[in-house]
């Protein structure tokens, strides 16, 4: 095995197994001190930006009803709430939108809770729960009480600062606990789940009636996909809202052939001369960054320039099944002609929220040091540095972009919104047929998957893709217009703020 250094990583071990074979997980970041509440600067950004992407019609609507948003809110203060500011989708997604809603001249704030190790355990069973798993393991009185504690000692801190009449929008199960005291005190409150699944069974019912009590107070909730509405929620309660892509942001600028070059380079997962121009992208405030800091990279031989690869981006969470994609690949893909593999993922010391990460990256690659020697060069697994948020995503943007195929194998999928982010590239797809991916890979768009278990199926469709360039192009070209129609960053502003002028009313 070789792995490629990071010589620019903020210091701390990386979550590999040790010389030894055991394991080595991360150290635990001191930001997860017990109740630590903190807030996300997030600069504004003018949505004008968005005009020669959406159009002009759709353009002039955003901003007709962003200013009659803002008169209707008067005084208020729009709150998110999270679990942490970077790695996955709800934090990515936060980022864009509270820019975008700071740029209306709408005041709008982002705090993070603070946790422990063990609140941040319970959370990641809830998760898993919610998508059925059965062998989460069913939560304690005791659980619930250090739950309780920690989300406790959080909205003190929370509502030294907000005030009655603004607007708290609490993110995924971390923060459900929070909803009693914030309503209490005057705040109009919404809860934002981002996982679900479209059906029930005793782990998703033990969930719900863990997180059911806590959310008595809510005076709204959202979820992606209407399936994933627990039964108990009302109607005139419940909202569908999917989740959007930024197609400026660093992930999903436009980026040069040249400056993907450069990018790939540094972050080492091709093989060849050292870049020859800088890998330079566009920071949210509008000034220039460069990739110059590597990834960690495991693997035996690195594909060239010229060599076609399969990505799949995720967290390391085994709903996202990298293990699968990783053994469908070397079984069934192979052995059928070129291609290489990236699983791509953050590396799990700057990951706060995910207990289970550095485990599941420990699995993978004992996994790859176990495949046949053909399949072991082919893969790589990738984690990329997470301290500078904007310089992950141009080396995400570069990847998808430099892949011709982008997968996402999930078992189970609340979105998944690297899937819209690698159709935003013009890759086809291919993905799970679960949760939110079935509304985005439409027909012509990618290839899905109605078993995700079924390897030889998933490498019979990728093969597919690899072997027909000309097909891969077209569905490519028609998953970018499918996403910019409905999944961009406009229509989610609007879909918030018929909510948000609703339960001010209500």
């Amino acid at each position: 095995m070789s792995e490629r250094p990071a010589p620019h990583v903020t210091a701390g071990p990386p979550p590999y197994p040790s010389a030894d074979g055991s394991t080595r997980l991360p150290a635990r970041p001191q930001a997860l001190q017990l109740g630590r509440l903190h807030e996300v600067a997030v600069p504004g950004t003018p949505v004008a930006v968005l005009e020669p992407v959406i159009g002009t019609e759709r353009y002039a609507r955003l901003v007709t009803v962003a200013a009659r948003f803002r008169d209707r809110l008067g005084q208020r203060t729009i709150w998110n709430v999270s679990s942490t500011a970077v790695g996955g989708g709800v934090a990515e997604m936060l980022q864009v939108l509270v820019g975008y809603i700071a740029g209306l001249d709408i005041a709008v704030r982002w705090a993070v809770i603070g946790g422990d190790p063990d609140f941040f355990a319970i959370t990641k069973r809830l998760h898993n729960q919610i998508h059925g798993q059965a062998g989460a393991g069913p939560l304690s009185s005791a659980d619930a009480s250090h739950y309780g504690q920690v989300l406790d000692a959080n909205a003190d801190e929370l509502l030294r600062q907000v005030r009655p009449g603004d607007i708290v929008l609490l993110h995924d199960p971390q923060t459900a606990g929070l909803a009693a005291a914030l309503a209490g005190a005057g705040a109009r409150v919404v809860w934002r789940c981002h996982i679900g699944v479209g059906w029930q069974n005793d782990a998703t019912r033990a969930a719900w009636d863990f997180l059911r009590p806590y959310l008595a107070p809510v005076h709204a909730f959202v979820f992606t996909r209407r399936q994933y509405v627990p039964s108990w929620i009302s109607p005139e309660q419940a909202w569908i809202i999917p989740p959007s892509i930024d197609p400026l942001s660093a992930k999903n600028e436009q980026l040069d052939a040249a400056t993907v070059q450069a990018i790939l380079a540094t972050i080492g997962v091709l093989d060849g001369q050292p870049p020859r121009v800088p890998g330079r992208f566009t920071r949210r405030d509008g000034t220039v960054g460069e990739v110059t800091r590597a990834g960690l990279v495991t693997g035996e031989v690195w594909p060239g320039p010229a060599d076609p690869v399969v990505v799949q981006v995720s967290r390391w969470d085994r709903l996202k099944d990298m293990s699968g994609v990783m053994r469908g690949f070397a079984e069934h893909v192979v052995p059928g002609g070129a291609g290489y593999l990236m699983l791509v993922g953050p590396m799990m010391s700057e990951v706060a929220d995910d207990p289970e990460g550095a485990l599941v990256l420990a699995e993978c690659l004992a996994q790859w040091r176990d495949l046949p020697a053909t399949a072991r060069a082919r893969v790589l697994l990738v984690t990329l540095p997470l301290d500078d948020v904007e310089e992950n995503a141009a080396m995400v943007n570069a990847i998808q972009r430099h892949a011709q195929v982008i997968v996402q194998k999930s078992l189970a999928e609340g979105f998944g919104l690297t899937v819209a982010e690698g159709m935003w590239k013009g890759r086809p797809v291919v993905g799970s047929a679960v949760g939110g991916i079935l509304d985005q890979v439409v027909d012509g768009t990618g290839i899905l998957l109605p078993d995700p278990a079924d390897l030889a199926a998933f490498g019979s469709a990728v093969r597919q893709l690899l072997d027909s360039p000309d097909d891969a192009r077209l569905m490519g070209k028609a998953g970018k217009e499918y996403i910019r129609e409905n999944y961009v960053g406009d229509r989610h502003l609007a879909q918030w703020a018929q909510l948000i002028d609703a339960i001010i009313g209500a």
